[in-house]
């Protein structure tokens, strides 16, 4: 699945990025559920295009005025605010590129965004946690203006978000049969007409990511694979080939985390600490069945939002210690008295 968002994502991003007729580039929605890596596979997409967008143009900006200071920010990356609305979120974006947006209203914050990606040659835009963004009335339309002045910015909007169809953002959005697009009309609840107008409507393709499944053969083989990488990474002293992907282990950690790669890093962490603490230095099934998952070292997240998954029933705790305390320090007091003297 992160392969498949990739390939999508690598095509909808060079596909913006070199065309220059003023017309709406078509949108992207990486949806799932929490922690399912969306964010880190979206961002290392990112990350490679604008390396490659930098290269092509010698890190200039090739739509830069003669004379004018030459800032070149080919990818913007936003979190949505936790209390998010329009207005929020476009500040945000503007923080981003430093901007000053005091005492600006809506309409002016999409048009401050709109210069600043002009003139900073951004050729996309990510925005992360989008279903933070809610619908507070039935006819509000600041969301859908806001989604629709992105999109009208010569850049490729990427909305990151959990359970995008359910949150309301699309509200009023047909599914192409032909395409498998979402096309986003002019006004919420409105119909996607057939005619030439359809082509100044807003259109999101949207992929998805998954925990990983575990019923056939080839399930089997991806997250097999996903463990040897994880594997390969682990520096515990009595670490061996075949520690995570061999023997009962890949079923054990798939049902303990039900394939959710956020479960299973937040899992395998404070195992390895564990496996530190009491001189074990390997992991086993043993010490994991002591280990409690835990989503604590993922800050930032609103569960309101659909952003923490639920977590696999837990019945262990973690481990004590069991290596010896380390006596090197400790007053034995004064020897004791032998001899005729001691009584």
């Amino acid at each position: 699945m992160s392969r498949a968002v990739a390939r999508v994502m690598r095509s909808r991003l060079r596909t913006g990025a070199l065309k220059h007729r003023p017309t709406t580039r078509r949108g992207l929605i990486v949806n799932g559920g929490g922690c399912q890596g969306k964010t880190e596979t979206a961002c290392e997409v990112a990350a490679a295009f604008e390396q490659s967008w930098l290269e092509l143009h010698e890190h200039l900006n090739p739509d830069a005025v003669e004379g004018a200071r030459d800032l070149h920010i080919p990818v913007v990356y936003v979190q949505t605010p936790v209390t998010a609305k329009p207005k929020s979120t476009c500040k945000a974006v503007l923080d981003f590129y430093g901007a000053d947006h005091n005492g600006m209203d809506l309409p002016a914050l999409i048009r401050a965004v709109r210069r600043h990606v002009h003139a900073h040659g951004t050729r996309a835009i990510l925005l992360d946690d989008i279903t933070r963004l809610k619908l507070h009335r039935r006819d509000d339309q600041d969301v859908f203006d806001l989604l629709k002045g992105f999109m009208d910015m010569s850049a490729t909007l990427v909305l990151i978000g959990v359970d995008v169809p359910g949150s309301g953002l699309l509200r009023g959005a047909v599914e192409d049969p032909s395409t498998g697009e979402w096309i986003m009309p002019s006004r919420p609840g409105g119909q996607a007409s057939q005619g030439a107008e359809t082509q100044h409507q807003r259109r999101f393709t949207m992929v998805h990511l998954g925990p990983f499944p575990y019923d056939t053969p080839d399930d089997m083989a991806a997250f097999l694979r996903h463990l040897k990488g994880i594997e390969d990474h682990i520096r515990l002293f009595d670490a061996f080939p075949g520690m995570l992907t061999t023997g009962d282990m890949p079923e054990y950690l798939h049902d303990r985390t039900a394939g959710v790669v956020g479960l299973l890093e937040c899992l395998i962490e404070d195992a390895v600490e564990a496996a530190t603490e009491t001189g074990l230095e390997k992991l086993t099934i043993e010490l994991l069945e002591q280990v409690e998952i835990s989503v604590e070292r993922l800050p930032g997240r609103d569960a309101t939002a659909g952003e923490v998954p639920a977590l696999p029933k837990q019945s262990p705790t973690r481990a004590k210690s069991s290596r010896p305390r380390n006596r090197v320090f400790d007053d034995q007091g004064p020897p004791p008295v032998t001899g005729t003297h001691a009584r």
